[in-house]
């Protein structure tokens, strides 16, 4: 039996307003070692409310997210940046790369946070940018790479840091075909063969064949778990 990387109790996030709206409402889910999930639904579902409240980005309103048996919801703000920073590796929509580095900085910059020495740093940051196929580009910055070169490089600098979880946010949303199917294959690839776990926002079906669970939201509550 694969071990609890997530668990999620009763979690509810409601943002206040003339009308109150219930992003996450009632949510329970339990995410195992290893998974390759996708959360899909519409645009303003509340799957990208989900994965922030996940990634420790915006807190619940109530309700408890159990991370390797940690609470995050209880710790401080300092507590909480220091375990994002261990043990959750994040891929945005807009790749979020920091420009004026190269693409060997960018993964290694994580790791650089964590204290870890300068060899171990450079070591980890080629073997990734070869697992994500840019063997070569360790030196170009994001202006010299494609949309989909920056993609790899955000889900190389995800991985650096060996996080207990990846959560993906639209990975594939400003991609073209050729590029997501790569994407693709090469998270499958480090997910089968790293045992990383993978968890994703999307609405996209590229994204939705390849995954092995698809939780189904709609309206804050999860409507199916296949």
């Amino acid at each position: 039996m694969s071990k609890p990387v997530i668990q999620i109790k009763n979690l509810e996030k409601v943002y206040e307003g003339a009308v109150p709206v219930h992003a996450v409402n009632g949510i329970n889910l339990t995410i195992t070692e290893g998974e390759f999930t996708a959360l899909k639904g519409p645009s303003g579902c509340g799957k990208t409310t989900l994965l922030n409240l996940l990634g420790g980005l915006d807190k619940p309103t109530s309700g408890s997210i159990e991370i390797g048996g940690v609470d995050i919801t209880t710790l401080s703000e300092n507590q909480l940046i220091d375990f994002r920073l261990r043990n959750i590796g994040f891929v945005f929509q807009a790749y979020n790369l920091i420009p004026v580095l190269s693409a060997q900085e960018n993964v290694s910059f994580i790791m650089l946070l964590q204290d870890r020495p300068k060899e171990e740093r450079e070591a980890r940051a080629q073997q990734l940018l070869e697992a994500v196929g840019l063997k070569g580009k360790e030196g170009q910055r994001p202006g010299q790479l494609s949309g989909g070169q920056q993609q790899r490089v955000a889900v190389a600098r995800a991985l650096a840091s060996k996080p207990q979880f990846v959560l993906a946010d639209e990975p594939t949303a400003n991609l073209d075909s050729t590029s997501t199917a790569n994407l693709l294959d090469i998270m499958e690839k480090l997910n089968k063969e790293e045992g990383m776990t993978f968890v994703f926002a999307t609405h996209d079906d590229r994204v939705i064949k390849k995954a092995r669970r698809i939780i189904s939201i709609e309206d804050g509550k999860v409507l199916s778990d296949e």
